[in-house]
């Protein structure tokens, strides 16, 4: 068995590093291969660099097997598309370039698709932490309301949509068998990828099976990407667009 994580990179200079070492030592079930999978997308911060240093090194070293693409159209959604038509692992695993999400909950994703109990795992960050206010922002609690908030409105929106009951739509660890991928095609380029990534496949027949998972937020202030004012406008076309559209 292998996994390929698939790690899209924007101007994350400051967290890549560690969280590159951090998923080539990432614990994985016994036997298991790891492939990582780089996508940068037009980093000016010294990101790039950053990672072709790591895989020149973990070329000499015998590290995991690393693949450093670069995609021109920007945005998280095109970054994650350009990753996937690269992966060859069994079991695909999406991860952020920065430090909100714990590479030891590796094994608790991988453990249902492992033993055969689903094909589909989000790790949910509303499970670990019993409450829909997952993000607190230090400098800005008034952004840490709206974003919880926002969560609560879209998160309900998408369930009532797509018939569902997650507690995490929009975690960034989706957790799926490449063979969920067939048949597919992608259009999001932006943060709107996940709604399309997640509806698609639950519309497909994959029905995703949650697990609690560590979370730690960033704000704005250490890289946070979201445009707060354009970006949810984006998001309830999404939920409404790939409910009906061609998959």
């Amino acid at each position: 068995m292998k996994l390929s994580v698939v790690m899209p990179v924007y101007n994350e200079a400051a967290t890549l590093r560690t969280v590159l070492d951090q998923v080539a030592l990432a614990p994985l079930p016994s036997g298991m291969e790891l492939e990582m999978i780089v996508v940068d997308n037009g980093s000016t911060d010294g990101s790039l660099e950053i990672a072709r240093s790591f895989c020149r090194m973990s070329q000499t070293r015998g590290a995991p097997e690393v693949r450093l693409l670069t995609c021109a159209i920007r945005g998280k959604g095109s970054a994650v598309r350009e990753g996937l038509t690269h992966v060859t692992g069994d079991v695909v695993l999406i991860q952020d370039a920065d430090l909100e999400y714990d590479v030891n909950d590796y094994p608790l994703l991988l453990e249902p698709i492992l033993a055969g109990h689903t094909d589909f795992v989000l790790g949910s960050r509303h499970l670990s932490a019993g409450t829909w206010k997952i993000r607190e922002f230090a400098k800005s609690p008034i952004n840490s309301f709206v974003f919880n908030l926002g969560g609560l409105f879209f998160h309900g929106l998408f369930n009532a949509l797509y018939g569902v009951r997650l507690t995490d739509p929009t975690t960034m660890y989706k957790v799926f068998r490449r063979s969920c991928l067939e048949g597919l095609t992608f259009h999001a380029r932006r943060f709107d990828f996940d709604y399309e990534l997640l509806g698609k496949l639950i519309r497909k027949g994959y029905k995703p099976l949650e697990v609690g998972v560590n979370y730690c937020s960033r704000g704005f202030a250490e890289g946070k990407k979201i445009r707060i004012w354009a970006d949810p406008w984006t998001w309830v076309l999404a939920i409404v667009r790939f409910r009906y559209s061609p998959l």
